[in-house]
């Protein structure tokens, strides 16, 4: 017998099952018959025994229903054709390209792994676009050769288009991106649609590019593209945008761009604690589909697909960090620190972005906190701490602990700090897992070292 979610007070209070981003942990998430968590049918601490420490966890369910929840959305509000693009920056990999392309979404891709990742997964070419501020040659070039809409940032792109395509051959699909000017709450890193922001053409030098694309053999533009923000909670400034978007949606066609897509990125916020809460799926992008269709109405121009890029908010819900706890350091009158074995090499957000979680153990998420520790990893940087001043049941060598919400930006801004190899990841669905990502060894760190040659006769 399973209890829902709902029982795993004080957590996690309340779940909605049609828009993940408002729930501290996957929708599948129950307690079997001892009171032990169960994602996807597969008890957690089951899991980190299988397949070792830490581990991303990733169900099935919560992805595959964030998917639906943007696609119906935007059915449901939009009345013209429309798109949702995986930001595929959250969590690349090639099962989260075949699953979001089995859902009929699109992807976003910044790089040529990226973009290799995509089409290896399944993802079609005509279903992707390429972002990036300084893209190279190789990035260009498998973007056009795949059908790739390409993202034109700056005038580095435009130049660099323009010698990279044959003359005589077919165009470039491209998409324009500007900075709408736009400021949003939140971190400061994550903040792209204000003025000062390395991404995209300044508001002033949109005519002027615009102008300068007329006519040009070796691209076509068909979309415009801004983005304001990530981890947002605020919906006006998706209303602002959607004014912006459409007063540059008038002037391109006006100097007969063919200009058919309208993508306005993402950034719809999450929740990370008990205390955020985000709009759901459907309200966000209920704000972002009546707002567009407006300003299109009030500019009497025919209504241009609607693109959106969720990322965070569709991958971040559906997973889970599993670590084991280790060793233990106690100072009397000041602070405890339990250590686990992964840290900042698997989850950069809190040293990075001083990001919060929430979390439990395993195999007792009801059991009482009787203790106030700093939660740390096991890099050598004092700076590694996962979680401050954190609540948690006395623990013991060996508890398997589990960090929810970690499903975006988390084994895609992973790294080999301390030569620490990076953690194994995989899907559950329906009392099933399945290995997507093998985990690194020590050996495989030294698979790309090169010794000089006059160093072997000091050994």
């Amino acid at each position: 017998m399973t209890q829902t979610l709902a029982s795993l007070r004080p957590y996690e209070s309340t779940r909605d099952p049609n828009s993940p981003n408002r729930n501290l942990a996957p929708v599948t998430t129950q307690l079997d018959d001892q009171d032990r968590l169960v994602v996807g049918g597969c008890r957690l601490s089951e899991l980190a025994q299988r397949y070792g420490t830490p581990l991303y966890v990733l169900d099935e369910e919560s992805l595959r229903a964030a998917c639906r929840a943007y696609k119906q959305a935007l059915e449901k509000h939009y009345p013209g054709p429309s798109l949702p693009i995986y930001a595929s920056k959250a969590n690349s990999s090639l099962m989260m390209s075949g699953l979001v392309a089995s859902e009929g979404l699109g992807l976003d891709a910044v790089s040529a792994g990226e973009l290799l990742t995509a089409l290896q997964g399944g993802m079609p070419g005509e279903r992707i676009v390429l972002h990036g501020n300084n893209k190279s040659d190789d990035e260009l070039l498998i973007a056009y050769r795949n059908s790739v809409t390409i993202v034109v940032d700056n005038q580095h792109d435009l130049d660099r288009l323009a010698a990279l395509i044959p003359a005589g051959s077919a165009p470039a699909r491209l998409m324009l991106r500007f900075t709408p000017g736009i400021e949003c709450h939140t971190h400061e890193y994550i903040r792209t649609g204000h003025l000062d922001s390395k991404f995209g053409f300044d508001p002033d030098q949109l005519e002027a590019v615009l102008k300068g694309l007329v006519g040009q053999s070796w691209g076509v533009l068909t979309g415009l593209h801004a983005h304001i923000g990530s981890q947002i909670f605020e919906l006006e400034p998706h209303r602002d945008l959607a004014g912006v978007m459409a007063d540059a949606l008038k002037l391109a066609r006006g100097l007969g761009h063919p200009v058919t897509d309208l993508n306005v990125g993402g950034g719809l916020g999450i929740r990370y604690v008990e205390s955020d809460d985000p709009p759901s799926i459907d309200a966000w992008v209920q704000v972002v589909a009546e707002a567009v269709a407006s300003a299109c109405r009030e500019r009497e121009l025919d209504l241009p697909r609607l693109l959106c890029e969720p990322g965070r908010s569709l991958v971040a819900p559906a997973g889970v960090t599993l670590y084991s706890v280790g060793s233990r350091k106690t100072i009397p009158g000041i602070r405890t620190y339990v250590a686990v074995d992964g840290g900042m090499s698997d989850n950069p957000r809190p040293i990075t972005y001083q990001s919060l979680y929430t979390t439990c153990l395993a195999d007792r998420p009801l059991a009482t906190a009787d203790e106030t520790v700093n939660l740390v990893g096991k890099h050598c940087e004092s700076g590694d701490v996962l979680l401050k001043d954190l609540p948690l049941p006395t623990t013991c060598s060996g508890d398997v602990v589990a960090v929810f919400a970690t499903g975006a930006y988390n084994a895609s801004m992973s790294s080999n700090y301390n030569r620490i190899p990076r953690p194994a990841a995989v899907l559950v669905h329906d009392g099933q897992s399945e290995l997507v990502q093998k985990r690194e060894q020590p050996d495989d760190l030294l698979r790309y070292d090169v010794l000089p040659e006059r160093f072997r006769a000091v050994r």
